[in-house]
Formats: structure tokens, sequence, C-alpha cells
């Protein structure tokens, strides 16, 4: 068999290729198909040769038009960077989900789309482990499943993860035959399947599976040793708070316990103030009604104004902006430094008015 110089010449490139840095990038798809009947998987290239550099556990953010007008959504990596020549995201399809049907219904291989990242401060590195344990709950076991290929990727049989996740059905199980063959072919990666709609089958055999959800008995049955272990968790936000009240009444020391709070921005209102309060946003010489329990960004999206939103968590601070007059309160600061803070620097997505509100983008 003959190799074309082509060929070798695009195995040098990729070889000798630079890391990606943090700067926007346009991603080409190259391949899409289904992990479950509404969850779809996507792999992205560079437009030019180019070493995916992030942390397992990191979002991309895309941008897009859609019907003239601009959007942005951040999705979870799910490949490793133990991996890095392709990027992956995984996106399920969810009722008035704009951009995520949009995507599954028309992003194809050869169709480009901007990508900014990486962003996140819940990843392996950041977050240091020698003994894991993974929670997760639908679409949250992305982050899990990039750190966890990572681990048995760059620690083989060191790798000391224990892996729960949570499903409604086997089916709706998403990247069910990669996980069976990583516990198959890594001691060390130990997996359990909760199922709350249907009892466990045979297609499950590599899973300690169980028919329910999580309790302090399955817990103790499926990670004795949680104790001894640092926690992960994500999921939608009523799995991410049952989880949190379990492992606070079983005692858990919660310095081990960190949840990706990626899609929950909780509304947080003085007592004395009425939701249905509105107040004055101002932006230069435009200016819209907010109610009280309404964030920042709503009313600059709602003037459209440019302003990324990024995670929309109060995780990435690409929607920094000044408040000039008036008064707000904020359920996250976590990207902004004291210097920030006190200069008026607020985080529009996890903002929320208090008063009339004059703002500098």
């Amino acid at each position: 068999m003959t190799i074309s110089a082509q060929a070798l010449n695009a195995a040098t490139a990729h070889f000798m290729a630079k890391d990606w840095q943090a700067e926007p990038l346009r991603l080409i798809c190259t391949a899409r198909w289904m992990e479950t009947s509404d969850v779809m998987s996507f792999r992205f290239r560079a437009a030019e040769p180019l070493k995916f550099r992030f942390k397992p556990g990191q979002f991309i953010t895309f941008q897009l038009e859609i019907g003239g007008e601009i959007l942005h959504r951040s999705y979870t990596i799910s490949s490793s960077p133990s991996r890095p020549h392709s990027l992956m995201v995984t996106i399920k399809r969810v009722s008035g989900g704009k951009v995520s049907n949009y995507l599954l219904d028309n992003l194809q291989p050869g169709h480009s789309l901007l990508a900014m990242g990486p962003f996140g401060e819940f990843n392996l590195i950041d977050i240091p482990a020698a003994r894991y344990l993974f929670l997760s709950a639908g679409c949250g076991i992305t982050p899990m499943y990039s750190m966890s290929r990572y681990l048995t990727d760059t620690l083989g049989p060191e790798a000391d993860i224990c892996f729960i996740h949570s499903a409604k059905t086997q089916q709706d199980v998403i990247y069910r035959d990669s996980l069976q063959a990583m516990a198959n072919h890594h001691n060390g990666f130990a997996l359990g399947l909760l199922l709350q709609h249907e009892a466990p089958s045979r297609l499950l055999a590599a899973a300690r599976c169980y028919q329910g959800y999580l309790d302090e008995s399955v817990l103790r049955q499926l990670a004795p040793d949680f104790y001894e272990r640092t926690v992960y968790v994500c999921g939608p936000e009523r799995f991410m708070v049952a989880c949190k009240k379990l492992f606070e009444s079983l005692g858990f020391d919660m310095d081990h316990y960190h949840q990706e709070s990626f899609g929950m921005v909780m509304a947080t209102h003085p007592n004395n103030t009425a939701t249905n309060a509105f107040y004055s946003l101002r932006v230069a010489e435009q200016s819209t009604q907010l109610r009280a329990e309404q964030t920042l960004l709503e009313g600059i999206e709602a003037m459209k104004l440019p302003i990324i939103a990024a995670c929309r968590s109060g995780v990435c601070g690409a929607c920094k902006c000044r408040v000039a007059e008036g008064e707000v309160t904020s359920s996250s600061q976590q990207t902004l430094t004291a210097e920030e803070i006190a200069a008026g620097m607020v985080l529009a997505c996890s903002s929320r008015p208090l008063s009339d509100v004059k703002l500098v983008l």
C-alpha cells in the first residue's frame, strides 16, 4: 500500500500543530451521530491543524446567527484533551431550545461555526483529586465523560474512578457502549447506573445497575468508600440539589464536594423586595423595563445590544459590565477580582436590579 505525499504532509502538519489558545476559533464539523433518540454528538476540527488544549470538564461557547439574531450558547467539551486533534460536544434536544434544536436539525459535516473558550472552573486540573466519585444525570454526563476518558487515557490502571450515572431508561444512557468499554478495559473504572423507569437488563452487563434514584442505600452499595473520594456532580438542578442534601446529611466533608453550576443561576431577592416590581435599565441612550426577578442580561438582550453571554450562569465572566448608577443583587461574582467588584463590575447573567440601573458595557 502506497501512502500519498499529501497524506504524509497532513500527518506531519498535525504532529507539529500548535496548541489552541483561548481565542475565537472557527470550527468545522466533521461528523455527527445519535447517542440516544434525542441526544447527538458532533465532532469538529480547526480550519488549520491545531491541538485542542483544555482542562477536562470545561466548556466552549458557540456563536451563530439564527433568523438574523446573533446568539451564544455554551456546551461542555465531551472529548478528552488526551486526544487533541479534534473536539466533540454532545447536545440534547430540548423543548424551546432555540440553539440546541437548530444545531441538531441543521449542523452537518462540512459546516462551520465560531467558538470561544475554553471556559469553566469545574475541571480536573483546578479541582485535583487522587480518588474520584462522578455523579451525573441526563446530559450532565458530558463533563464526567471527558474527565473519565482523560484519566483512563493518561493514568491507565492507576485511575481510581467510581462513576454513577442516572437516566430514565437504558436507551437514555448517553455514551452507553463507551462507558461499558471503559468498565471492561480498566480495573480502576467502576460503573454504576440508575434507571428511573425500568429494571436493568443484561445489555448493561459491565455496570452495576439499580432501578430508582440515588439514595444512601444505593450510594453505599455502589461507592462504599465515598467518604475517601472527591465528589464531582453535574445534572439537572433537582438532581444536584438532591445530591448535595444527601451528602450533607451523611456528614461528608463538603470541601471535597464540587458541582457544576453551569445553567443554574439561582434567583436571590431581599425579603423586602417584591418580585413584581419594575425598574428601569439604561445603557447609553437606550433603556428598558426590568422586573425585579429578571437579570441585567435579559434587559441587555431585550435592547439587542452586543454582549457575549457564554455560560449564562456566572462561571465564565464573559458578560462583565459596570454599574454606573443604581443597586443590584448578584448570585455570582466568582470570576470578578476584588478590584473589579470595588469598581462596580458585575456579571450581567447573575445580577438583578434593586433600583433603576445605569450600565456601562
